[in-house]
């Protein structure tokens, strides 16, 4: 059938967040590491690809030239829709990314109207009146007001996507929604005609977004989280079907790397801790003052693998992070975070890890590369917008990994993911 849909994703936790809600509505789906060779194309057995980029915290000049890359191979690739992808608490500040990624992609398509909506009311994202709510609070009051490289402090997103974009931002409210396709493709015409260029759409369920999806058919573009999914892949006639996300039988040994600062996964973290299984604690001082932080790591994990998951992890309070931050930089101690973590994730494979859950959207991005995965099967859900996923390591053996944004997954879900893998590969 070819490639129906291309999916340009800022980060690779967001990636598995899409492919997932793709493969739950019968798209077969291959996720790429970054924008493949020119060719490869010929070899994807997919109905939809997603390209994962590291582009949410770059500079916008960066992530527009990345997106644009990925946007020339889908096309080369056959992609009759494509998809830009941000996370659903819309993270980007005044600068970008969302908005200058959005207009290089309408203008490389020639297009003059995309829409824009973050929403994913299975994960608590929902747009009402243009803004956006994490669970039943604002985005301006959640916790995403401390991120230390993405603060978001507006939840009007007519605001803050208009501060990103050169072309008028309008809206397209519930009451357009819940009157159906058509009523939000003529919502679409009027504010053409008006010369709006984008519009934020409203959406408090699934149901809104199988609607809005239905009328977004033969948008050369579409811009969301990842909730849009749920409403595309019946343009092309899909159904949900159990063997779009079948993945092969799991083994080897189990580890957790955990690199985000979000609320969600403190919380995941902290009831980790105190079901007293093995764990490390990364400090970032410690790896910046010279000292062996990653071999210790691994010394303790390889001590403890026999007796199930063992979790490595630097996720901290705001408070913690600003003082590292403070002592370090804000890019610096990231990048080290990440550096340090990916080392380890590498060497826990080594070791024989071949179930790895990895948490933190820029941490994924050093994991996955550090272990030279170029592409991931998606497969079944652990929690909404989280999937498990196979990977083929450069020696030949299938790696079961799971890429979790540090705002997803409930309190339990490092211990959830282990017992579901277990459920759906026996």
């Amino acid at each position: 059938m070819g490639i129906r849909l291309g999916c340009v994703a800022d980060d690779f936790t967001g990636a598995t967040d899409l492919a997932n809600n793709l493969v739950r509505a019968g798209m077969r789906v291959v996720q790429l590491i970054d924008v493949p060779p020119a060719g490869a194309e010929r070899e994807m057995d997919a109905d939809a690809v997603v390209i994962a980029l590291k582009s949410r915290t770059v500079p916008a000049a960066d992530a527009v030239e990345a997106s644009l890359r990925a946007l020339a191979w889908l096309r080369s690739a056959g992609a009759e829709q494509i998809y830009f992808k941000y996370c659903s608490t819309f993270d980007s500040t005044p600068a970008g990314n969302i908005g200058p990624v959005t207009e290089a992609l309408m203008d490389a398509l020639g297009t003059d109207f995309t829409i824009a909506t973050p929403a994913f009311p299975d994960n608590g994202r929902t747009v009402f009146k243009g803004h956006l709510f994490v669970g039943d609070v604002l985005l301006s009051e959640s916790g995403m007001r401390h991120h230390p490289l993405t603060p978001m402090t507006d939840s009007n997103l007519v605001s803050v996507l208009g501060a990103q974009t050169a072309r008028a931002v309008g809206l397209i409210d519930h009451t357009v929604v819940a009157d159906g396709a058509e009523a939000i493709k003529a919502r679409i015409e009027a504010l053409r005609e008006d010369g709006f260029g984008l519009a934020v759409v409203d959406a408090v369920s699934n149901d809104d977004l199988v609607r809005l999806g239905a009328a977004v058919q033969g948008l050369p573009l579409v811009t969301a989280g990842s909730g849009l999914a749920v409403g595309l892949p019946a343009n092309w006639g899909f159904k949900p079907s159990r063997a779009a996300a079948q993945l092969p039988p799991a083994g080897g040994h189990r580890a957790i790397v955990s690199g985000s600062v979000s609320v969600a996964t403190n919380g995941q973290v902290l009831r980790y801790l105190r079901s007293g299984q093995p764990a490390y604690s990364v400090d970032p001082l410690r790896v910046a003052a010279g000292e062996d932080v990653v071999g210790r790591a691994l010394a303790f994990a390889e001590s403890h693998l026999d007796e199930g998951p063992v979790l490595v992890y630097s996720t901290e309070s705001p408070d913690t992070v600003r003082n590292v931050q403070g002592r370090l930089g804000s890019a610096e101690a990231g990048e080290l975070v990440e550096g340090t973590l990916a080392r380890i994730a590498q060497g826990l494979v080594d070791r024989g890890v071949r179930q790895l859950v990895v948490a933190g959207g820029e941490t994924s991005g050093a994991v996955v590369q550090a272990l030279g995965v170029t592409g991931l099967r998606i497969g079944p859900q652990i929690d909404p917008g989280v999937p498990w996923c196979a990977a083929s390591l450069p020696g030949g053996d299938t790696l079961h990994i799971t890429l979790k944004s540090g705002n997803f997954g409930g309190p339990d879900f490092f211990t959830v993911a282990f017992a579901h893998l277990d459920e759906e590969t026996a």
